[in-house]
């Protein structure tokens, strides 16, 4: 099998990755708001605890304490490292707040923001290549988000700091020398202590961690599942796809978490009406760009 064929099927994973990781954050908000009744903070909590030993049994079956070791060996890898943590513990915290306190659809807005992001920061940091159809579709998906951010403007700052935080996570996830799972791991674990100091202080005022029914506590205890499997295969998809079709494929879970949000009753605006057609005209200009392409196009090494 020769490289460039090698390389179109490496590129076509990434892609396959990158749908079922914003397929599955697209419909992620229906977790959160069956475990509404805990507070955000001690939802990202147990994220953080609960994802631990699911990582830890990853990394042992794909034997990758080697390369975990190895990243935490390389001081500029851990301290990018420790800033991806930061940012992504920001944005789930942020995430869980937008959705069970009625503003999914400025969390929405904040992850159509998201693509964006990232199809500028693959250009403009990545130095990727955009043909002229797709800087159509960038034109037209931006042109989409400015009528939505018009009518948007009292939850704006939920949706720029989602795309923020989350665009930088990604970013750093790509260039940084560790691989998705150790990664992740190691993310974790930084994160882990403040997780762990939340609860019991939590639990010594008397606020039950654990849920107040049995339904509950077993929600609480597939955090770590729910939130990493999702979070795997985007870092996975990240390290084969060019930057900014990855930040094409993410209007797919904004739109899930849209359709969510109507479904729970908030409501829609004309904004929505003009926004959204625009969006998905331009999704499927780049994605059909993509697919003509003599091959699909490689993630920069």
């Amino acid at each position: 099998m020769n490289k460039g064929r090698i390389h179109a099927q490496y590129s076509r994973g990434g892609f396959a990755l990158g749908l079922l990781a914003y397929g599955l954050w697209g419909v992620l908000p229906l977790y959160f708001k069956a475990i509404a009744a805990v507070a955000p903070f001690d939802i990202v909590a147990h994220r953080v605890l609960w994802s631990l030993p699911f990582l830890a049994v990853l990394i042992a079956v794909s034997r990758g304490w080697t390369k975990a070791r190895a990243a935490i060996a390389e001081p500029r890898t851990i301290a990018m490292l420790l800033v991806t943590a930061l940012l992504i513990g920001a944005n789930w915290l942020l995430y869980v707040y937008a959705v069970n306190d009625g503003h999914m659809l400025a969390a929405s807005f904040g992850y159509y923001l998201n693509p964006l992001a990232n199809v500028l920061l693959g250009r403009f940091v990545l130095k990727e290549k955009l043909n002229r159809v797709q800087w159509i579709a960038v034109a037209i998906a931006g042109a989409g988000i400015s009528v939505l951010a018009a009518g948007a403007l009292g939850q704006l700052w939920i949706s720029l700091t989602l795309c923020a935080t989350f665009a930088s996570y990604g970013l750093l996830r790509k260039i940084v020398r560790a691989d998705a799972i150790s990664g992740l791991g190691i993310e974790t674990a930084i994160l882990l202590p403040v997780a762990l100091l939340w609860l019991a202080w939590r639990h010594s005022v008397g606020v039950a961690i654990m849920g107040t029914t049995p339904a509950l506590t077993w929600l609480l205890l597939l955090a770590g599942i729910v939130s990493t499997t999702p979070l795997l295969l985007f870092t996975a998809a990240a390290k084969r796809l060019p930057y900014s079709t990855l930040g094409m494929l993410q209007f797919i879970a904004p739109t899930l978490q849209f359709v969510i949000a109507i479904a729970y009753g908030e409501p829609l605006k004309t904004a929505h009406f003009i926004a959204f057609p625009a969006i998905w005209v331009a999704l499927a200009l780049y994605v059909s760009a993509l697919l003509r392409a003599p091959k699909l196009p490689q993630a920069p090494e």
